[in-house]
């Protein structure tokens, strides 16, 4: 949820707000709101723009205004509501909303220093590091200096000769950019715009221009641009070799005076270029700079431009120009040097403390010509040095020193996966060497997507706690312009992480924005016969069944519905609907008789053998589990929709599908699934493929098999869900306890004993690769839906209304968890003592709560000190396990004796 958006592409814009309350059983009876076109206007409640006067409904979410806008508009907006006595709240604080621009007002003009034809970069998307051959044309096509690969600054002076009463850019720099105005640098991104796959979509940004950087007479915008994905090099380390074309710019600011006349600065022939400092920038390989190119004040007004070039006008990328609505990446924290060694004189190793995606900042000061290089890596070698070989070498950042006093630098288009740096041939702390430059100080960047941490969870057991740190540390360095793999070696946005951490996801972090443009992406990598590939953008094209696993891209199925079920919001449902139908086709074309057999099954499953491919359990069951959870899906979205045909023909196919896979792969003698696996009979139990009648001897193998193995599973980063969650929601909290609450591989706790600070690609780090995944962190979702018991609701999608089922579980005598609803902030604690257990909830206004509480239906309740049976407005229902009742808003004490 975004307060004052700047970027709003629909027609028709929803609204939502939240209520804030004392007292108890809040709700509301009725809304009006009014949208002005200045702040003026709505300030004296003239709504110019609609009025929609008093609605009675409890509607707080997702209210489209009843008008149509005008694009590339500023809307201010505002609302009162009345309560459920009919008493009426004050009017909110005004916020507003941007309109995009239509395509044709932008009038797109892409600029660079060279066109993509002279540039002969290489195209294609074949071109995997284990496959790419260079040729010695590709090596001067590639040299750093060239102007196809190279950063450029670009720069246009303007006048202001009026009252300004707004400015707003429109800016897109491919693959990234950083734009000044008279010096100053406009808005906090970093790596923007956001990736996708250039030859379908490119984002530009939207900024608002501080008044105050805008000076009456002579002005400048300046831009660095950068390769990111779209440029990639053939040059130290790379994962593969992909361009879209040179670096190039998009603008378009727009400056409104106060007299209702525009000013309108577009990127064209009349900007000029120049080589930036920035030697060498690559996403895979590192970033180099010379500070002896600065050209100081390039970016401001008055500057010299003489020597400087004019700018090439390029050829439009493939891909349509689109808002980016996904929040940016930011500098989220900064670490300083947590220890260091010397590992060889005047080489230091400094450890900052935590594994992370990011880049350093150094403070340095030597002579002119002498270079910093920092290398960086999640791990040491013996003897104490870097280590990258998991992590993908050559990588490093390279500054070369102007000579002044301190100069400060960190790097700009380039991160990487880290904890440790080592820094080559400086003086620090101790012996100085007159021909060194000294380094002075030194600090590693976070940076993560700016979309916001919506759930908190502590516990009274340690192992529990650091999981989720872990978990959450890796989900940060993977939270980027797309959900990564890894922040160092792929940086790849491989899609079952999203949907089988999807719940976890959704707790731990705002992602009403950041869904969408993950099935933008998908809808964008879906191939013409309906394939969503397992990466998407789809960068490079792994081929067999690193393209095509139908655990992978199933996430274009499942996604719409979680996001439904978390925020009560069904447009992506509505949005790519055809998406999904194409996806679910196309697996049935690959299908025999309703049975897949090909795929990555439950990758990285645990046992002896070498993590990879699924070895526990057969291909085919994962691949035809997954297909019919597919169809059963879709189904239920043409249900959803309405779609009379496509109810009765995917809800047939389902069934059809559930028919061949209890026929290939149950065995009505053993009551097993497959091999018997884990994941074998939890997927199918999970997905409700498993006739009734065969459901309890089905969990009860299951159960015997994580018993038999002293309750280790052997699931891997697809089976993980499926296990936990069936163990979850069929009763069996304890076992999912004595599973996990332990120090010994496989499990969270030995990565806890093993001193990472993030979760680890394999469960045992040590033969794994990447040090910095967080495929395997399904178990946040228990954390949240079991330890704390917040469960959605799908009869009242959005937690309108949910369910607070806590677990007690183990010797465990704590929980506290909290969720930020589109409703407002969901409570679930509770501590146990000898004698008694208490409960604190709270329950956002607006919305209500069934609560199911893990005690005996015998003993003594209260809340708010009042016994249960005399408290007003509660709704008991019949429940004769466990203590159930419905509660509306408010803050509840409940004490169980």
């Amino acid at each position: 949820m975004n307060k004052n958006p700047l970027a709003v592409t629909a027609n028709h814009p929803r609204l939502s707000w939240q209520l804030s309350a004392t007292g108890l059983n809040v709700s509301q009876s009725a809304y009006q709101i009014l949208v002005a076109s200045s702040l003026e206007k709505l300030e004296e409640n003239t709504a110019d723009i609609w009025d929609s006067e008093r609605v009675t409904s409890n509607q707080s979410q997702l209210i489209s205004i009843g008008q149509s806008l005008n694009a590339e508009t500023k809307y201010f907006w505002k609302v009162k509501v009345w309560n459920q006595k009919g008493e009426a709240s004050d009017w909110s604080k005004i916020a507003f909303f941007r309109t995009v621009p239509s395509t044709e007002s932008l009038k797109p003009t892409w600029i660079g220093a060279i066109s993509k034809e002279d540039s002969h970069l290489p195209e294609g998307r074949h071109f995997h590091t284990a496959t790419f051959k260079r040729s010695k044309r590709d090596s001067i096509i590639n040299a750093s200096d060239s102007l196809s690969r190279r950063s450029i600054m670009l720069r246009k002076p303007f006048k202001v000769e009026k009252e300004i009463k707004e400015a707003v850019v429109y800016v897109s720099g491919l693959g990234h950019y950083e734009l000044t105005i008279n010096g100053e640098k406009i808005g906090n991104s970093e790596f923007a715009p956001l990736w996708t796959d250039y030859d379908q979509s490119v984002n530009y940004n939207t900024y608002e221009v501080p008044s105050s950087l805008l000076k009456n007479g002579d002005n400048a915008i300046g831009v660095l641009l950068g390769n990111g994905m779209y440029n990639m090099l053939a040059a130290r380390y790379a994962k593969f070799f992909v361009s879209f074309g040179p670096p190039t710019l998009f603008l378009k600011m727009k400056i409104t005076y106060a007299d209702g006349s525009e000013n309108i600065i577009h990127s064209d022939k009349t900007w000029k270029y120049s080589k930036s400092p920035i030697t060498f920038n690559s996403m895979f390989g590192g970033e180099d700079y010379d500070a002896n190119l600065e050209q100081n004040g390039w970016n401001q007004a008055g500057f010299n431009d003489k020597t400087w070039k004019s700018v090439v006008v390029q050829k439009a990328p493939k891909g349509i120009l689109k808002a980016q609505t996904a929040p940016p990446v930011t500098i989220q924290k900064q670490f300083d040097v947590k220890e260091f060694n010397q590992i060889q004189p005047n080489t230091y190793v400094f450890n900052m403390g935590q594994n992370l995606s990011g880049f350093p900042t150094i403070r340095v000061k030597g002579k002119k010509g002498q270079k910093v290089r920092v290398w960086v890596g999640e791990g040491l070698k013996e003897d104490g040095s870097i280590s990258q070989g998991r992590s993908g070498k050559p990588y490093y950042f390279e500054y070369t020193l102007k000579g002044d006093d301190v100069e400060t630098w960190q790097p700009k288009f380039s991160y990487y996966g880290y904890q440790y740096m080592q820094i080559e041939n400086i003086n620090y702390k101790e012996t100085i060497v007159d021909s060194l430059p000294t380094l002075m100080d030194l600090k590693s960047n976070f940076i993560y997507n700016s979309a916001g941490e919506t759930g908190t969870f502590e516990s009274s057991n340690e192992i529990f706690n650091k999981a989720h740190e872990l978990i959450n540390n890796a989900i940060k360095s993977n939270f980027q312009a797309v959900l990564t793999d890894c922040p160092h070696r792929e940086k790849l946005g491989w899609l079952e992480e999203a949907h089988l951490n999807g719940p976890g996801l959704m707790f731990n972090y705002n992602m009403k924005t950041f869904f969408p443009s993950i099935m933008e992406n998908i809808k964008d990598a879906q191939r013409e016969n309906g394939l969503i590939p397992t990466i998407a953008p789809e960068y490079v094209v792994f081929g067999g069944d690193f393209t095509d696993s139908p655990e992978w891209g199933v996430s274009g199925v499942i996604l719409p519905w979680m996001y439904y079920e978390y925020y009560g919001d069904d447009s992506l449902i509505l949005e790519y609907y055809e998406v999904m139908k194409r996806y679910v086709d196309y697996l049935t074309l690959k299908s025999d008789n309703y049975i897949l057999d090909y795929g990555l099954g439950d990758w990285y499953d645990y046992g002896e053998h070498a993590a990879g491919y699924s070895k526990n359990s057969p291909i085919a069951l994962s691949a035809t589990s997954h297909y019919y959870y597919a169809a059963h899906l879709f189904a239920k979205a043409a249900k959803h929709l309405n779609k009379t045909e496509d109810i009765v023909k995917y809800q047939a196919l389902a069934n059809n599908i559930k028919k061949a896979y209890n026929n290939k792969f149950f065995n009505k003698e053993t009551k097993q699934y497959g091999t018997g696996s884990q994941f074998s009979n939890a997927v199918s139990i999970f997905m409700d493929i498993v006739d009734p009648k065969y459901k309890q001897a089905v969990m009860d193998n299951l159960l015997a098999d994580i018993k038999n193995r002293g309750y280790r599973l052997t699931t891997g980063d697809v089976g993980n869900r499926y296990l936990f969650e069936t163990l979850a929601r069929n009763g069996e909290n304890e076992v999912m306890y004595k599973m996990n609450n332990h120090y010994d591989t496989p499990g969270y706790g030995f990565q806890i004993k093993f001193g990472l600070t993030t979760l680890t690609e394999q469960w045992d780090p040590r033969k794994g690769n990447s040090w910095n995944h967080f495929m395997m962190g399904q178990i946040e979702e228990w954390f949240y839906t079991s330890l704390a018991g917040i469960q959605p609701d799908m009869k009242h999608p959005g937690f309108k209304h949910f369910f607070i089922k806590p677990e007690i579980v183990g010797d465990m005598t704590f929980v506290k968890s909290s969720y930020k609803s589109v409703y407002g902030t969901i409570v679930s604690e509770w501590e146990k003592s000898e004698n008694s257990t208490i409960f604190n909830i709270e329950i956002p206004v607006n919305t209500s709560a069934t609560i199911v509480l893990p005690v005996k239906s015998s003993v003594k309740i209260s809340i708010n000190n009042i016994a249960l049976d005399k408290v007003e407005g509660l709704e008991k229902l019949d429940n004769v396990e466990k203590p159930s009742f419905k509660l509306g808003s408010g803050v509840y004490n409940i004490v169980c004796e």
